[in-house]
């Protein structure tokens, strides 16, 4: 098999496990009418892996990027797909599931120090900047820019150290949607019931 063929294997496949995840949402009558795994597969991923950014989307399906774009404005019109604007991105969500704290949580969640920093502070709520940067192998005015932005978001609170506002709400967003963030969110999933029982709140 070329290399070429291979590609086509895997996108075909990736399309084919995320459309059934699609084809199983209560929004199928959307996507019906098209000959193409690519509807199905975008609602299936967007279903999976909320907050995507149009980019990521596009490239873990292996789509180009006016056929992503065609099909998600098609989703985003006939009210199966959402859309916010976040910085520089444009970040995906099924429609009606998620609040807009936290469509604003997941948002940072899908980037990595930020969501390192919860996970740090979830795990350990007295933990320090310093510290937050040797565990995340950044620098502190990196800690500092992100912490200023949760901050402002109301993910943090910079009153007193750094402290987590609806410390609940961020611990479900990362363990429901674990397997879609890094290897981060899945030990601490693992750990969830230990944090629960912690929980100082």
């Amino acid at each position: 098999m070329s290399d070429e063929g291979g590609v086509d294997e895997s996108k075909r496949a990736t399309l084919r496990r995320f459309a059934a995840l699609g084809a199983a949402s209560p929004l199928i009558g959307v996507t019906q009418d098209s000959d193409s795994d690519a509807p199905d597969a975008l609602l299936g991923y967007v279903t999976a892996t909320p907050g995507a950014h149009f980019s990521k989307v596009r490239d873990d399906l292996q789509l180009g990027t006016g056929e992503t774009q065609h099909h998600l404005r098609r989703l985003e019109s006939e009210g199966a797909v959402e859309s916010r604007e976040d910085g520089d991105y444009r970040r995906f969500f099924p429609t009606d599931r998620f609040s807009p704290f936290e469509k604003v949580a997941l948002g940072y969640l899908r980037r990595e120090t930020p969501r390192g920093m919860v996970v740090a502070l979830l795990r350990d709520p007295d933990v320090t900047a310093a510290e937050l940067a040797d565990r995340l192998d950044v620098s502190r005015p990196t800690v500092s820019k992100y912490a200023a932005e949760l901050d402002e978001a109301g993910l943090l609170s910079r009153a007193d150290g750094y402290e987590l506002t609806r410390r609940e709400t961020l611990l479900v967003l990362l363990v429901r949607h674990a397997d879609s963030f890094g290897d981060d969110a899945a030990a601490l999933a693992a750990e969830a019931d230990d944090i629960v029982a912690y929980d100082p709140d």
